[in-house]
């Protein structure tokens, strides 16, 4: 005479316990990556639409994790538009974004030592300004 093992008694209730916890985790998961994707999007629209306010706005982790991961900025002397990548800013990633916007300066009309300051427009998941071509004043088009 023999017993049931405790494996066979328990076994069935512990791979049950153990999907339910992953199929949580992957909801949470999912939850929170459209939280942060949320509240980047509201700031993105707050910020073309209205123009600002830009506190309080999301983290540089918060957005990249919400899948925008382009800052769009324009300079305010020579209105010249310009995107950004966020996973290339050297910044600590809990770095809210309107932090960013003292050290952000236009290069196209840089003049010596003084950089006009830009302003954010808006987030985007891709890039959505094509990047300046150089082309030498002799060269023919």
């Amino acid at each position: 005479m023999s017993t049931k093992s405790r494996h066979s008694i328990y076994g069935g209730r512990i791979r049950g316990a153990e999907i339910r916890a992953r199929s949580a985790r992957e909801a949470a998961k999912n939850a929170a990556r459209e939280a942060n994707r949320a509240e980047a999007e509201a700031w993105s629209i707050r910020m073309e639409g209205y123009g600002g306010p830009a506190q309080p706005s999301p983290t540089i982790a918060q957005c990249l994790h919400g899948g925008l991961g382009w800052l769009e900025v324009e300079c305010n002397r020579c209105n010249t538009r310009a995107s950004l990548p966020l996973d290339a800013i050297r910044r600590p990633r809990d770095t809210p974004l309107w932090k960013l916007e003292a050290s952000l300066k236009c290069r196209s009309c840089r003049k010596g030592r003084y950089a006009p300051p830009v302003h954010m427009i808006k987030l985007t998941e891709t890039r959505e300004i094509a990047p300046y071509v150089w082309v030498h004043p002799d060269e023919e088009r």
